[in-house]
Protein backbone atom coordinates (compact mmCIF):
# COMPACT_ATOMS: atom_id res chain seq x y z
CA UNK A 1 0.00 0.00 0.00
CA UNK A 2 1.38 3.59 -0.93
CA UNK A 3 2.76 5.28 2.18
CA UNK A 4 2.06 8.94 1.38
CA UNK A 5 -0.21 10.34 2.80
CA UNK A 6 -2.98 13.01 0.86
CA UNK A 7 -5.88 15.24 2.21
CA UNK A 8 -8.01 14.03 -0.35
CA UNK A 9 -7.90 11.43 -3.31
CA UNK A 10 -10.16 11.76 -6.30
CA UNK A 11 -10.62 8.73 -8.46
CA UNK A 12 -11.47 9.27 -12.11
CA UNK A 13 -9.67 12.17 -13.74
CA UNK A 14 -12.73 12.80 -16.21
CA UNK A 15 -14.30 16.72 -16.29
CA UNK A 16 -15.66 16.15 -12.73
CA UNK A 17 -12.77 14.46 -10.98
CA UNK A 18 -10.40 17.17 -11.92
CA UNK A 19 -13.07 19.45 -11.09
CA UNK A 20 -13.13 18.01 -7.73
CA UNK A 21 -9.50 17.71 -7.66
CA UNK A 22 -8.89 21.41 -8.54
CA UNK A 23 -11.79 22.66 -6.17
CA UNK A 24 -10.00 20.62 -3.36
CA UNK A 25 -6.20 21.89 -3.87
CA UNK A 26 -7.89 25.56 -4.24
CA UNK A 27 -8.55 25.18 -0.58
CA UNK A 28 -4.81 24.35 0.28
CA UNK A 29 -5.35 20.54 0.53
CA UNK A 30 -2.94 18.03 -0.47
CA UNK A 31 -4.72 16.42 -3.44
CA UNK A 32 -3.94 13.07 -5.50
CA UNK A 33 -5.46 12.72 -8.52
CA UNK A 34 -5.61 9.11 -9.58
CA UNK A 35 -6.18 7.98 -13.39
CA UNK A 36 -6.91 4.42 -15.06
CA UNK A 37 -5.61 5.24 -18.59
CA UNK A 38 -2.17 6.62 -19.88
CA UNK A 39 -3.45 10.22 -19.93
CA UNK A 40 -6.30 11.97 -17.95
CA UNK A 41 -9.59 12.92 -19.59
CA UNK A 42 -12.31 10.85 -18.91
CA UNK A 43 -14.34 11.42 -22.30
CA UNK A 44 -12.29 14.26 -23.20
CA UNK A 45 -9.94 12.45 -25.19
CA UNK A 46 -8.77 12.86 -28.87
CA UNK A 47 -7.35 10.30 -30.93
CA UNK A 48 -6.09 9.57 -34.56
CA UNK A 49 -8.99 6.64 -35.21
CA UNK A 50 -8.61 6.57 -38.79
CA UNK A 51 -5.88 7.88 -40.81
CA UNK A 52 -2.69 9.43 -39.66
CA UNK A 53 -3.30 13.71 -39.29
CA UNK A 54 -6.79 12.97 -38.21
CA UNK A 55 -7.69 13.87 -34.92
CA UNK A 56 -11.12 12.60 -33.45
CA UNK A 57 -12.78 13.05 -30.34
CA UNK A 58 -13.26 10.49 -28.67
CA UNK A 59 -16.73 11.20 -26.97
CA UNK A 60 -17.60 15.19 -26.12
CA UNK A 61 -16.98 16.93 -29.33
CA UNK A 62 -18.88 20.08 -28.68
CA UNK A 63 -18.82 22.07 -25.98
CA UNK A 64 -21.55 24.40 -24.77
CA UNK A 65 -22.52 23.57 -21.67
CA UNK A 66 -17.99 23.92 -20.71
CA UNK A 67 -18.40 27.61 -21.78
CA UNK A 68 -21.57 27.99 -19.69
CA UNK A 69 -20.43 26.40 -16.88
CA UNK A 70 -19.97 28.67 -14.09
CA UNK A 71 -16.88 26.21 -12.42
CA UNK A 72 -14.69 26.11 -15.72
CA UNK A 73 -15.15 30.08 -16.20
CA UNK A 74 -13.63 30.89 -13.06
CA UNK A 75 -10.66 29.03 -13.94
CA UNK A 76 -7.95 30.85 -15.97
CA UNK A 77 -7.94 27.75 -18.60
CA UNK A 78 -6.74 29.76 -21.38
CA UNK A 79 -3.47 30.60 -19.70
CA UNK A 80 -3.04 26.90 -20.50
CA UNK A 81 -3.61 26.68 -23.80
CA UNK A 82 -7.55 26.00 -23.91
CA UNK A 83 -8.77 28.11 -26.59
CA UNK A 84 -12.62 27.81 -27.74
CA UNK A 85 -13.59 28.11 -31.43
CA UNK A 86 -17.50 29.16 -32.05
CA UNK A 87 -18.75 28.48 -35.40
CA UNK A 88 -21.08 30.99 -36.64
CA UNK A 89 -23.98 29.18 -36.83
CA UNK A 90 -24.13 26.99 -33.30
CA UNK A 91 -26.95 23.79 -34.34
CA UNK A 92 -29.03 23.65 -37.45
CA UNK A 93 -31.47 20.96 -37.98
CA UNK A 94 -32.45 20.25 -41.84
CA UNK A 95 -35.94 18.84 -43.12
CA UNK A 96 -37.05 17.45 -46.04
CA UNK A 97 -37.86 19.75 -49.38
CA UNK A 98 -36.42 22.81 -50.77
CA UNK A 99 -34.00 22.98 -53.00
CA UNK A 100 -30.28 22.36 -52.58
CA UNK A 101 -28.66 25.49 -51.29
CA UNK A 102 -32.03 26.60 -49.93
CA UNK A 103 -33.71 23.83 -48.00
CA UNK A 104 -35.43 23.79 -45.01
CA UNK A 105 -33.71 24.26 -41.71
CA UNK A 106 -34.23 24.82 -38.06
CA UNK A 107 -31.13 27.22 -36.82
CA UNK A 108 -29.78 27.78 -33.26
CA UNK A 109 -27.51 31.12 -34.15
CA UNK A 110 -26.91 34.32 -32.29
CA UNK A 111 -28.92 35.76 -29.95
CA UNK A 112 -32.55 35.43 -29.16
CA UNK A 113 -33.11 37.58 -31.93
CA UNK A 114 -31.57 35.95 -34.44
CA UNK A 115 -33.18 32.93 -34.33
CA UNK A 116 -36.53 34.30 -33.49
CA UNK A 117 -35.98 36.06 -36.65
CA UNK A 118 -34.99 32.70 -38.78
CA UNK A 119 -37.88 30.93 -37.31
CA UNK A 120 -40.45 33.19 -39.72
CA UNK A 121 -43.89 32.89 -38.00
CA UNK A 122 -42.85 31.25 -34.94
CA UNK A 123 -40.37 34.12 -34.10
CA UNK A 124 -42.80 36.00 -31.54
CA UNK A 125 -43.46 32.59 -29.85
CA UNK A 126 -39.85 31.95 -29.89
CA UNK A 127 -39.23 35.56 -28.21
CA UNK A 128 -42.05 34.72 -25.64
CA UNK A 129 -40.10 31.60 -24.91
CA UNK A 130 -36.65 32.63 -24.30
CA UNK A 131 -35.96 35.78 -23.68
CA UNK A 132 -36.88 35.62 -19.66
CA UNK A 133 -34.88 32.64 -19.55
CA UNK A 134 -31.81 34.36 -21.26
CA UNK A 135 -32.62 37.30 -19.53
CA UNK A 136 -32.48 36.07 -16.38
CA UNK A 137 -29.84 33.06 -16.93
CA UNK A 138 -26.87 35.30 -14.95
CA UNK A 139 -29.06 34.65 -11.69
CA UNK A 140 -30.94 31.45 -12.55
CA UNK A 141 -27.99 29.10 -13.82
CA UNK A 142 -26.33 28.72 -10.20
CA UNK A 143 -29.90 27.56 -9.27
CA UNK A 144 -30.59 24.92 -12.42
CA UNK A 145 -26.85 23.74 -12.36
CA UNK A 146 -26.59 22.62 -8.67
CA UNK A 147 -28.08 19.69 -6.32
CA UNK A 148 -31.83 20.27 -5.03
CA UNK A 149 -31.89 22.84 -2.52
CA UNK A 150 -33.62 26.10 -1.53
CA UNK A 151 -34.05 28.25 -4.14
CA UNK A 152 -32.53 32.56 -3.66
CA UNK A 153 -35.21 33.59 -6.64
CA UNK A 154 -37.87 31.22 -6.12
CA UNK A 155 -40.56 32.52 -8.60
CA UNK A 156 -37.83 33.27 -11.39
CA UNK A 157 -37.14 29.13 -10.41
CA UNK A 158 -40.43 28.49 -11.09
CA UNK A 159 -41.12 29.93 -14.08
CA UNK A 160 -38.05 28.30 -15.57
CA UNK A 161 -39.33 25.38 -13.64
CA UNK A 162 -42.90 24.95 -15.21
CA UNK A 163 -41.33 24.95 -18.70
CA UNK A 164 -38.49 23.33 -18.14
CA UNK A 165 -40.48 20.16 -16.54
CA UNK A 166 -43.00 19.54 -19.21
CA UNK A 167 -42.10 17.57 -21.89
CA UNK A 168 -40.84 18.05 -25.06
CA UNK A 169 -44.19 17.13 -26.84
CA UNK A 170 -45.31 19.48 -24.89
CA UNK A 171 -43.60 22.39 -25.33
CA UNK A 172 -43.59 21.95 -28.74
CA UNK A 173 -47.05 22.97 -29.32
CA UNK A 174 -45.61 26.93 -28.60
CA UNK A 175 -44.29 26.08 -32.20
CA UNK A 176 -46.53 25.80 -35.52
CA UNK A 177 -43.53 25.36 -38.45
CA UNK A 178 -41.77 22.60 -38.89
CA UNK A 179 -38.53 24.05 -38.60
CA UNK A 180 -39.43 25.54 -35.42
CA UNK A 181 -40.42 21.97 -33.90
CA UNK A 182 -37.36 20.11 -35.51
CA UNK A 183 -35.25 22.53 -33.77
CA UNK A 184 -36.80 21.47 -30.60
CA UNK A 185 -36.98 17.83 -30.90
CA UNK A 186 -32.77 17.75 -31.83
CA UNK A 187 -32.10 19.80 -28.36
CA UNK A 188 -34.74 17.62 -26.77
CA UNK A 189 -33.74 14.50 -27.73
CA UNK A 190 -30.12 15.33 -26.13
CA UNK A 191 -32.02 14.09 -22.40
CA UNK A 192 -31.71 10.17 -24.16
CA UNK A 193 -35.11 9.75 -23.11
CA UNK A 194 -38.60 9.92 -25.17
CA UNK A 195 -40.06 13.37 -26.26
CA UNK A 196 -43.00 12.42 -23.88
CA UNK A 197 -40.87 12.32 -20.77
CA UNK A 198 -42.02 15.28 -18.26
CA UNK A 199 -38.52 16.92 -18.19
CA UNK A 200 -36.87 16.68 -21.28
CA UNK A 201 -37.73 20.16 -22.29
CA UNK A 202 -35.09 21.05 -19.72
CA UNK A 203 -32.54 20.10 -21.56
CA UNK A 204 -33.15 21.62 -24.85
CA UNK A 205 -34.17 25.10 -22.95
CA UNK A 206 -30.44 25.12 -21.08
CA UNK A 207 -28.35 24.22 -24.15
CA UNK A 208 -30.68 26.78 -26.29
CA UNK A 209 -30.12 29.19 -23.64
CA UNK A 210 -26.17 29.05 -23.38
CA UNK A 211 -25.95 28.90 -27.11
CA UNK A 212 -27.65 32.06 -27.29
CA UNK A 213 -24.98 33.34 -24.85
CA UNK A 214 -22.09 31.44 -25.26
CA UNK A 215 -22.14 29.66 -28.47
CA UNK A 216 -21.81 26.45 -28.69
CA UNK A 217 -17.80 26.02 -29.08
CA UNK A 218 -15.76 23.66 -30.04
CA UNK A 219 -11.89 23.20 -28.15
CA UNK A 220 -8.81 24.21 -30.57
CA UNK A 221 -7.08 20.78 -31.36
CA UNK A 222 -9.41 18.60 -29.86
CA UNK A 223 -11.67 17.53 -26.59
CA UNK A 224 -8.02 16.36 -25.11
CA UNK A 225 -7.32 20.03 -24.87
CA UNK A 226 -9.60 20.68 -22.05
CA UNK A 227 -8.75 18.30 -19.97
CA UNK A 228 -4.80 18.96 -20.49
CA UNK A 229 -5.60 22.88 -19.46
CA UNK A 230 -7.22 21.61 -16.59
CA UNK A 231 -4.71 18.97 -15.49
CA UNK A 232 -1.60 21.40 -15.77
CA UNK A 233 -3.59 24.11 -14.10
CA UNK A 234 -4.26 21.40 -11.14
CA UNK A 235 -0.52 20.70 -10.95
CA UNK A 236 -0.05 24.40 -11.02
CA UNK A 237 -1.81 24.63 -7.47
CA UNK A 238 0.59 21.79 -6.51
CA UNK A 239 -1.99 18.67 -7.41
CA UNK A 240 -0.31 16.04 -8.17
CA UNK A 241 -1.46 13.38 -10.49
CA UNK A 242 -0.92 9.23 -11.06
CA UNK A 243 -2.03 8.12 -14.41
CA UNK A 244 -1.95 4.12 -15.75
CA UNK A 245 -2.84 3.05 -11.95
CA UNK A 246 -6.18 1.06 -12.33
CA UNK A 247 -7.90 1.44 -8.79
CA UNK A 248 -9.82 -2.30 -7.79
CA UNK A 249 -10.02 -1.65 -3.88
CA UNK A 250 -10.34 1.31 -2.10
CA UNK A 251 -7.22 -0.14 -0.03
CA UNK A 252 -5.12 0.36 -2.60
CA UNK A 253 -5.61 4.19 -2.06
CA UNK A 254 -3.06 5.78 -0.20
CA UNK A 255 -4.15 7.22 3.52
CA UNK A 256 -6.81 10.25 3.46
CA UNK A 257 -9.37 12.27 5.03
CA UNK A 258 -11.74 12.40 2.02
CA UNK A 259 -11.98 10.19 -0.85
CA UNK A 260 -13.84 11.28 -4.06
CA UNK A 261 -14.97 9.00 -6.93
CA UNK A 262 -15.63 10.12 -10.41
CA UNK A 263 -17.49 6.42 -10.80
CA UNK A 264 -20.95 6.05 -11.60
CA UNK A 265 -23.26 3.20 -9.08
CA UNK A 266 -22.22 0.40 -10.98
CA UNK A 267 -18.42 0.68 -10.49
CA UNK A 268 -18.75 1.95 -6.38
CA UNK A 269 -20.81 -1.40 -6.07
CA UNK A 270 -17.75 -3.16 -7.27
CA UNK A 271 -15.46 -1.06 -6.19
CA UNK A 272 -15.75 -1.58 -2.31
CA UNK A 273 -19.07 -3.72 -1.70
CA UNK A 274 -18.36 -3.94 2.10
CA UNK A 275 -17.82 -0.43 2.68
CA UNK A 276 -21.26 0.67 1.82
CA UNK A 277 -24.76 0.31 3.56
CA UNK A 278 -27.83 -2.02 2.70
CA UNK A 279 -29.91 0.55 2.02
CA UNK A 280 -27.17 2.66 0.49
CA UNK A 281 -26.64 -1.09 -1.91
CA UNK A 282 -30.07 -1.25 -2.53
CA UNK A 283 -30.26 2.33 -3.66
CA UNK A 284 -27.07 1.77 -6.32
CA UNK A 285 -28.38 -1.20 -7.96
CA UNK A 286 -31.83 0.30 -8.79
CA UNK A 287 -30.16 3.32 -10.07
CA UNK A 288 -31.07 3.29 -14.16
CA UNK A 289 -29.18 3.93 -16.85
CA UNK A 290 -30.27 5.48 -20.04
CA UNK A 291 -29.86 4.97 -23.83
CA UNK A 292 -26.51 3.90 -24.96
CA UNK A 293 -24.69 5.42 -28.46
CA UNK A 294 -23.35 3.94 -31.65
CA UNK A 295 -20.19 6.37 -32.59
CA UNK A 296 -18.91 6.38 -36.43
CA UNK A 297 -15.86 8.59 -36.65
CA UNK A 298 -14.62 9.76 -40.49
CA UNK A 299 -11.81 10.99 -42.30
CA UNK A 300 -13.55 12.72 -45.42
CA UNK A 301 -11.50 14.43 -48.62
CA UNK A 302 -13.95 16.93 -48.35
CA UNK A 303 -16.56 18.48 -46.12
CA UNK A 304 -20.09 17.10 -46.38
CA UNK A 305 -21.68 17.99 -48.99
CA UNK A 306 -24.92 18.99 -47.53
CA UNK A 307 -27.65 20.80 -49.10
CA UNK A 308 -28.64 23.40 -47.14
CA UNK A 309 -25.66 26.56 -47.08
CA UNK A 310 -26.31 26.93 -43.03
CA UNK A 311 -26.04 23.10 -42.16
CA UNK A 312 -22.48 23.98 -43.75
CA UNK A 313 -21.68 26.92 -41.56
CA UNK A 314 -22.89 24.94 -38.35
CA UNK A 315 -21.23 23.06 -35.48
CA UNK A 316 -23.52 20.80 -34.86
CA UNK A 317 -25.97 18.88 -37.38
CA UNK A 318 -29.32 17.39 -35.66
CA UNK A 319 -30.45 15.06 -38.22
CA UNK A 320 -33.56 13.16 -37.82
CA UNK A 321 -36.38 15.15 -39.86
CA UNK A 322 -39.43 16.08 -38.32
CA UNK A 323 -40.19 16.46 -34.73
CA UNK A 324 -42.78 13.49 -35.08
CA UNK A 325 -39.82 11.32 -36.95
CA UNK A 326 -37.05 11.90 -34.17
CA UNK A 327 -39.83 11.37 -31.32
CA UNK A 328 -40.64 8.34 -33.19
CA UNK A 329 -37.32 7.22 -33.24
CA UNK A 330 -36.00 8.28 -29.64
CA UNK A 331 -39.45 6.53 -28.62
CA UNK A 332 -38.28 3.20 -30.74
CA UNK A 333 -35.04 3.05 -28.48
CA UNK A 334 -36.44 3.91 -25.52
CA UNK A 335 -38.35 0.59 -25.70
CA UNK A 336 -35.30 -1.47 -26.88
CA UNK A 337 -35.83 -1.40 -30.60
CA UNK A 338 -33.93 -0.07 -33.24
CA UNK A 339 -34.59 2.12 -35.94
CA UNK A 340 -33.90 2.23 -39.19
CA UNK A 341 -34.29 6.73 -39.26
CA UNK A 342 -32.34 7.29 -36.05
CA UNK A 343 -32.11 10.92 -34.83
CA UNK A 344 -28.09 11.44 -35.50
CA UNK A 345 -25.89 13.70 -34.43
CA UNK A 346 -23.32 15.50 -36.18
CA UNK A 347 -20.56 17.39 -35.59
CA UNK A 348 -17.79 18.72 -38.10
CA UNK A 349 -15.11 20.40 -36.51
CA UNK A 350 -12.45 20.31 -38.86
CA UNK A 351 -14.64 23.31 -41.14
CA UNK A 352 -13.58 25.28 -38.37
CA UNK A 353 -10.30 23.59 -36.73
CA UNK A 354 -7.65 23.31 -39.39
CA UNK A 355 -5.47 21.67 -36.52
CA UNK A 356 -8.14 18.21 -36.68
CA UNK A 357 -7.05 17.17 -40.36
CA UNK A 358 -4.16 17.07 -43.01
CA UNK A 359 -4.68 20.12 -45.23
CA UNK A 360 -7.76 19.78 -48.09
CA UNK A 361 -8.67 16.78 -46.00
CA UNK A 362 -12.06 16.98 -43.22
CA UNK A 363 -13.22 14.72 -40.37
CA UNK A 364 -17.01 14.44 -38.65
CA UNK A 365 -17.60 12.79 -36.10
CA UNK A 366 -21.43 11.68 -35.18
CA UNK A 367 -23.66 8.90 -32.97
CA UNK A 368 -26.88 7.86 -32.85
CA UNK A 369 -29.07 6.20 -29.38
CA UNK A 370 -29.51 2.66 -29.29
CA UNK A 371 -31.24 0.32 -26.65
CA UNK A 372 -28.24 0.23 -23.69
CA UNK A 373 -25.65 -2.28 -24.33
CA UNK A 374 -26.76 -2.56 -28.00
CA UNK A 375 -24.29 -4.35 -30.20
CA UNK A 376 -25.34 -4.46 -33.64
CA UNK A 377 -24.08 -1.92 -35.94
CA UNK A 378 -25.52 1.38 -37.00
CA UNK A 379 -22.96 2.57 -39.36
CA UNK A 380 -25.75 2.08 -42.80
CA UNK A 381 -28.30 3.96 -41.26
CA UNK A 382 -26.26 6.52 -39.73
CA UNK A 383 -24.57 7.26 -42.91
CA UNK A 384 -28.18 6.59 -44.61
CA UNK A 385 -29.24 9.45 -42.67
CA UNK A 386 -26.62 11.60 -43.87
CA UNK A 387 -26.83 11.23 -46.91
CA UNK A 388 -30.92 12.01 -46.83
CA UNK A 389 -30.00 15.21 -46.51
CA UNK A 390 -26.04 15.54 -47.55
CA UNK A 391 -26.25 13.74 -51.39
CA UNK A 392 -22.80 12.22 -52.35
CA UNK A 393 -21.22 11.91 -48.82
CA UNK A 394 -20.28 8.12 -48.97
CA UNK A 395 -18.78 9.17 -51.78
CA UNK A 396 -16.29 11.41 -49.75
CA UNK A 397 -15.47 8.74 -47.18
CA UNK A 398 -12.00 7.69 -47.09
CA UNK A 399 -11.88 6.19 -43.48
CA UNK A 400 -14.00 5.06 -41.21
CA UNK A 401 -13.85 3.72 -36.79
CA UNK A 402 -16.58 3.06 -35.39
CA UNK A 403 -17.60 2.08 -31.33
CA UNK A 404 -20.50 0.36 -30.46
CA UNK A 405 -22.21 0.61 -27.04
CA UNK A 406 -20.35 -1.83 -25.18
CA UNK A 407 -17.56 -0.75 -26.89
CA UNK A 408 -18.12 2.64 -25.40
CA UNK A 409 -18.22 0.73 -21.94
CA UNK A 410 -14.94 -0.81 -22.12
CA UNK A 411 -13.37 2.61 -23.42
CA UNK A 412 -14.75 4.54 -20.59
CA UNK A 413 -15.92 1.59 -17.89
CA UNK A 414 -18.65 5.22 -16.27
CA UNK A 415 -20.35 4.47 -19.82
CA UNK A 416 -22.65 1.42 -18.64
CA UNK A 417 -24.23 -0.05 -21.88
CA UNK A 418 -23.08 3.00 -23.53
CA UNK A 419 -24.61 5.34 -21.78
CA UNK A 420 -22.76 8.64 -21.83
CA UNK A 421 -24.73 10.97 -19.47
CA UNK A 422 -24.09 8.21 -16.29
CA UNK A 423 -27.27 7.64 -15.78
CA UNK A 424 -31.38 8.01 -17.10
CA UNK A 425 -32.24 11.55 -16.66
CA UNK A 426 -35.87 10.32 -15.68
CA UNK A 427 -37.54 13.34 -13.60
CA UNK A 428 -37.97 10.00 -11.36
CA UNK A 429 -34.48 10.46 -10.20
CA UNK A 430 -33.33 12.95 -11.61
CA UNK A 431 -33.21 14.97 -7.98
CA UNK A 432 -31.97 11.83 -6.24
CA UNK A 433 -29.43 10.81 -8.27
CA UNK A 434 -27.48 8.43 -7.44
CA UNK A 435 -29.73 7.99 -4.20
CA UNK A 436 -32.16 9.71 -2.22
CA UNK A 437 -29.69 11.03 0.80
CA UNK A 438 -29.43 14.88 2.34
CA UNK A 439 -26.46 15.52 0.06
CA UNK A 440 -26.39 13.26 -3.14
CA UNK A 441 -22.41 13.36 -2.72
CA UNK A 442 -21.93 11.59 0.49
CA UNK A 443 -21.78 7.80 0.12
CA UNK A 444 -22.84 5.89 2.98
CA UNK A 445 -18.99 5.66 4.26
CA UNK A 446 -17.87 8.54 5.88
CA UNK A 447 -15.31 10.44 4.28
CA UNK A 448 -15.74 8.62 0.85
CA UNK A 449 -17.56 10.84 -1.91
CA UNK A 450 -19.49 10.22 -5.21
CA UNK A 451 -18.20 13.00 -7.90
CA UNK A 452 -19.25 11.17 -11.13
CA UNK A 453 -21.99 12.96 -13.73
CA UNK A 454 -24.37 10.54 -11.82
CA UNK A 455 -24.86 13.04 -9.43
CA UNK A 456 -26.71 16.53 -9.95
CA UNK A 457 -26.77 18.48 -12.64
CA UNK A 458 -25.78 15.28 -14.54
CA UNK A 459 -24.03 14.75 -18.04
CA UNK A 460 -21.91 16.58 -19.80
CA UNK A 461 -18.37 18.38 -19.65
CA UNK A 462 -19.30 21.23 -17.43
CA UNK A 463 -17.33 19.95 -14.02
CA UNK A 464 -20.36 21.10 -11.54
CA UNK A 465 -20.83 17.41 -9.89
CA UNK A 466 -17.25 17.60 -9.39
CA UNK A 467 -17.24 21.06 -8.30
CA UNK A 468 -19.97 20.15 -5.95
CA UNK A 469 -19.23 17.30 -4.06
CA UNK A 470 -15.99 18.85 -3.59
CA UNK A 471 -17.69 21.73 -1.49
CA UNK A 472 -19.63 19.15 -0.22
CA UNK A 473 -16.14 17.02 1.66
CA UNK A 474 -15.04 20.59 2.16
CA UNK A 475 -17.79 21.58 4.74
CA UNK A 476 -17.94 18.69 6.39
CA UNK A 477 -14.33 17.81 6.77
CA UNK A 478 -12.06 20.42 6.51
CA UNK A 479 -13.90 23.67 7.80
Amino acid sequence: MPTTDFDAVVVGSGPNGLAAAITLQREGLSVLLVEAKSTIGGGMRTEEFTLPGFRHDVCSAIHPLAVGSPFFRSLPLHEFGLEFIVPPISAAHPLDGGSPGDSRVGLLVGDVEDTAESLGEDGDAYRRLFYPIVNGWPSLESEVLSPFHIPKNPLQLASFGFKALSSAATLSERFRTKEAKALLSGMAAHSMLALNHLGTSSIALVLMTIGHLYGWPLPKGGADSIADALGAYFEILGGRIETDRRITSLSQLPSAKAVLLDLTPRQLLALAPESWSGLYSRQLKNYQYGMGIFKVDWALDAPIPFDSVSCRSAGTIHIGGTFEEVAYAEAQTAKGKLSEKPFVLVAQQSLFDPTRAPEGKHTAWAYCHVPNGCTVDRTAVIENQIERFAPGFRERILARHTMDAMEMEAYNPNYVGGDIGGGSMKLSQLFTRPALRTSPYRTSAKGIYICSSATPPGGGVHGMCGYHAATRAIKDLFL
